[in-house]
């Protein structure tokens, strides 16, 4: 509390030893690795960062309102699959990394990272409650010479609209007091090769001052660092980032369910496509998107495009065919279980992979829930599903357990096994040998050769 002491006796005109400005005090502390460094909120964004700074050797403050994580942490133990457990281990044992529920850590701190969800409402709009709650408690321990990074996903606006008005509101001067920034995540749960480490990421701070020391504490765990002129500019960039792969994932599923109509086999398109060296970057179809961003971004931009009366209808009509997946899929299933003698209501259903994509454990809006919630709306009630990574699900008010292992008599009982995801330790081969009909969504089944009277693939054009 050194800082608000000084701040105290300043304006209470005490002289005071000129130290420099806070500014170069706080780049001070960044340099020679004294900065404490916060983290609040510790999910798939937040404890990677702060596990990859406390790796470092920086003191690190992991705050999270989740009492059952912060539980887990000071025991030792790792709730997130991209983690090492003895990563985590290891830091904890340490201190380094120092878990707490205590917003008044935020006090201690030198940087403040914000890592909290951006979810949607039922009706598409943006929701920023855990932003704003994060901020203000925040503002409620925020000193002289801090320094503020917002990282959550969010439309442009929202760092100098609503998290820079709570954090003015306790008297200090942006730029010089304390600073404040955005630099969007770039998490890809389950990537092996890219992670936070070595992704490159993007800073735009509210003043100079605010960019420099932003720049300067990332680039203490990051090989690259890429400055931005404002917030805007870096939530923006986000958006497009995700909007980009969005856009390009819903042109593919149109085509698919075009190339299923006219006979034609859209992965042997792409394929096709993908040899012209220059011009074209392969997208594939599949039964709908998940995950936190590239599902939920384009709603957050046409939210904050209306605010400006302009109307993103390119990006929206892309949002709305990759949300319209799952209800294909549903229509395969049921298309296959009617050319069989059973009734719709008696028909078993088994969906293979539960995870929003191959090899995580990340539920966030996975298409497979949505095609599950499908069937059981139109009276299939006879759903299971296997998820080496899922052990269990809530699909409405009904709770699915996975299958521990597959046979091959339970996979004969089901008339429809469908590849929801296409998790690399799923046995294909067997799989489409001792199931009744296989619908394949993710192309998984693509190797196998000879008779495949029993595989429907997703565009394959049958």
């Amino acid at each position: 509390m050194r800082e608000r002491t000084s701040m105290n006796l300043r304006r209470r005109g005490r002289p005071r030893k000129n130290i420099g400005t806070h500014e170069e005090r706080l780049m001070a502390k960044i340099t020679s690795d004294t900065a404490v460094v916060g983290v609040i909120g510790l999910g798939y964004v937040g404890l990677p960062l702060a596990l990859e700074f406390a790796k470092a050797g920086v003191r690190t403050i992991g705050i999270d309102v989740s009492k059952e994580k912060i539980a887990t942490l000071r025991a030792k133990r790792n709730y997130i699959q991209d983690i090492s457990d003895d990563e985590v281990r290891d830091v904890v044992a340490k201190k380094t990394l120092v878990p707490t529920t205590d917003f008044a850590a935020v006090s201690e701190c030198d940087v403040i990272y914000i890592c909290v969800p951006t979810p949607f409402t039922p009706n598409k709009d943006p929701d920023i409650s855990h932003v704003v709650d994060a901020t203000r408690a925040t503002a409620e321990h925020l000193r002289v010479g801090q320094l503020v990074i917002l990282k959550s996903t969010t439309f442009p606006g929202t760092t100098s609209k609503y998290v820079q008005p709570i954090l003015d509101s306790v008297g200090l001067q942006l730029g010089e007091e304390y600073f404040l920034a955005f630099s969007p995540e770039r998490i890809d749960p389950g990537n092996k090769v890219w992670h936070t480490q070595n992704t490159p990421v993007v800073v735009g701070g509210t003043t100079k001052a605010c960019t420099d020391l932003a720049v300067a504490i990332n680039r203490r765990i990051i090989s690259e660092v890429v400055a931005v002129s404002t917030p805007a500019v870096a939530e923006m960039e986000k958006l497009l980032e995700n909007i980009f792969r969005s856009v390009n994932i819903a042109l593919v599923n149109e085509l698919a369910q075009l190339c299923d109509r006219i006979g034609v086999n859209i992965w042997e398109v792409v394929d096709a496509a993908s040899t012209k060296p220059f011009g074209y970057m392969p997208f594939y179809p599949g039964p709908g998107i998940g995950g936190h961003c590239i599902l939920i971004d384009p709603y957050y931009l046409a939210w904050m495009a209306r605010e400006h009366d302009f109307v993103t209808n390119f990006v929206t009509l892309a949002a709305e065919v990759n949300e319209s997946m799952p209800f294909y899929v549903r229509a395969m299933i049921e298309r296959e279980i009617a050319r069989q003698p059973i009734a719709l209501a008696n028909a078993k259903i088994l969906l293979l992979g539960m995870a929003f994509k191959r090899d995580v454990d990340d539920l966030r809006h996975s298409p497979a829930l949505k095609v599950a919630e499908l069937l059981f709306d139109d009276g299939i009630t006879n759903v299971s599903y296997f998820d080496p990574y899922i052990p269990s699900v809530e699909v409405g008010k009904r709770l699915l357990q996975s299958r521990k292992t597959l046979t091959e008599k339970y996979l004969a009982s089901f008339d429809v096994v469908v590849i929801t995801t296409d998790h690399s330790s799923f046995d294909i081969e067997f799989i489409c040998r001792h199931a009744r009909v296989v619908i394949d969504t993710r192309n998984a089944t693509k190797h196998i050769k000879g008779a495949r009277k029993n595989i429907v693939l997703l565009g394959e054009g049958r």
